[in-house]
């Protein structure tokens, strides 16, 4: 791509103005945006790796209901202090350096689950993998948005919800992956080298870091910085930028949660918290939960519940994230509202079926297809709209990370409870988890915020003086 005449930089809001206009494209851009959806593909693959496997788990460890709970729900645990953590971070040294450390957790990770000798080695390792899991979440948003325009294609609200196929992507990429070893692998280690695996991609993308990866300008220029900006202004996008300071702007806050709470932000974050987490419980319960559902609610056999997993997942979720990104200009707030009413008829339909026999099979799966399906371009894709785009630069870090820790709290509730609520109440724990969906349409009802399409960046000025 040939470089564009030269543009003066003076401020934060003229790189902000830069990157949302469109005028600033590079290759390198695009291959950061690419990467940092690669953090979110491990975070899914992490996920799923051990869902699939947490049968022969409890087998192989002798693991109570109780247990299995634990093992389940220790990655969110991690996934809570990395969230919290790592949002802060994000915002007080930057968005390069978390987002390599985090790399660096999930191959660690992976390796130790992967050699886990008990439940306990095991627990261990999972709180590791989650605390990268959590880390990685609001570097990851903070670069879609960051190195993305406002409207248009390749829009920060397109990029966000792109997260939701690259998540989709993994967890169909998993069961390929669990599909190929069930051939050559015996079936107890199986769980094993699936979760071992995980670490190949990881170390790819640590790999390939140094040569495309690059701090947002954004964010370098809110620290004030604008000499750094200019800098990955001309290597990211090619964007012949000089910088020539201006009178010096009032420093913003940095790595605080009190900003969400302010009556500018109030309403956003208690509904982007009430949409992430409706949508984590029932996705957490109904996708991770999915192995267990095949093989125990609909009674199959291994070789069956890989390959309807697979299906699953790469026909109805896939699909689904792919149409997001298509649909992400008609709005967070539409798509999540739609999306959580077919996900509320989805569940109701599998708990009135119960435990299918004969041609009420495929209506059990096809309900469940509709659930990932609605999930990809509704709530699943735009919870993550609402927690990055409803706050500028200088908050954008801690905004995702408190949304991410408060709901991994509630992922934690959800993979704890499913393996006991199930046990206890068989198909019934569908009509629990109906709920979820439930209470997030009222509060989209009761909160009508829509961030596509809004520049939130241009309140970074504003946020400072009421921090």
């Amino acid at each position: 791509m040939g470089r564009v005449s030269t543009v003066v930089i003076r401020s934060a809001a003229d790189v902000n103005a830069l990157v949302n206009s469109g005028a600033a494209r590079g290759s390198n851009a695009r291959v950061i945006v690419f990467l940092a959806l690669g953090g979110i593909f491990l975070d899914a693959y992490d996920f799923s790796s051990l869902a699939y496997g947490m049968r022969d788990i409890t087998q192989q460890f002798g693991l109570s209901p109780v247990w299995a709970g634990i093992v389940n729900a220790s990655i969110m645990v991690g996934a809570v202090v990395g969230a919290l953590f790592g949002g802060v971070l994000v915002d007080r040294i930057g968005r390069y350096q978390v987002f390599m450390a985090d790399m660096l957790f999930f191959v660690v990770a992976a390796v130790g689950c992967a050699l886990a000798p008990n439940e306990f080695v095991l627990v261990f390792f999972r709180f590791l993998m989650g605390i990268g899991v959590g880390m990685d979440l609001p570097v990851a948003m903070a670069f879609l948005a960051e190195f993305s325009r406002l409207t248009g294609r390749g829009s920060k609200a397109s990029r966000t919800a792109a997260w939701a196929p690259a998540w989709f992507t993994a967890t169909s990429a998993c069961y390929l992956v669990i599909l190929g070893l069930y051939q050559v692998v015996p079936h107890e280690h199986l769980w094993r080298f699936t979760v071992g695996f995980g670490a190949v991609p990881a170390i790819a993308i640590l790999l390939v870091r140094k040569k495309y990866m690059n701090e947002s300008p954004s964010w370098a220029a809110q620290q004030g910085d604008l000499e750094g900006a200019a800098r990955i202004l001309r290597e990211s996008y090619g964007v012949d930028a000089v910088a020539e300071p201006g009178p010096p702007e009032p420093k913003k806050a940095s790595g605080s949660f009190r900003p969400l709470f302010s009556s500018r932000y109030r309403l956003r974050t208690t509904l982007a918290l009430a949409v992430a987490l409706a949508q984590t419980f029932a996705y957490n319960a109904v996708a991770y939960g999915l192995p267990v559902i095949i093989a125990s609610f609909l009674a199959q056999g291994p070789l069956t519940t890989i390959t309807a997993s697979l299906v699953l997942n790469l026909g109805f979720a896939v699909t689904g994230g792919l149409l997001g990104i298509r649909w992400a200009r008609r709005g967070a707030w539409r798509m999540t509202v739609l999306g959580f009413a077919v996900q509320l008829a989805s569940l109701v339909a599998l708990a009135v079926i119960g435990k299918p026999t004969g041609s009420l099979a495929p209506a059990a799966l096809l309900s469940l297809g509709a659930f990932l399906f609605a999930q990809a371009w509704g709530p699943g894709a735009h919870y993550m709209t609402f927690a990055s785009l409803s706050y500028p630069t200088s908050l954008r870090g801690v905004g995702v990370g408190f949304n991410q820790g408060v709901l991994r709290i509630g992922s934690t509730l959800s993979l704890f409870l499913f393996p006991v609520l199930a046990s206890a109440l068989g198909t019934g724990v569908f009509w629990v988890i109906a709920a979820a969906p439930a209470v997030g349409l009222l509060a989209l009802l009761l909160i009508r915020w829509e961030p596509v399409g809004y520049d939130v960046d241009a309140e970074d000025a504003l946020t400072a003086s009421s921090t």
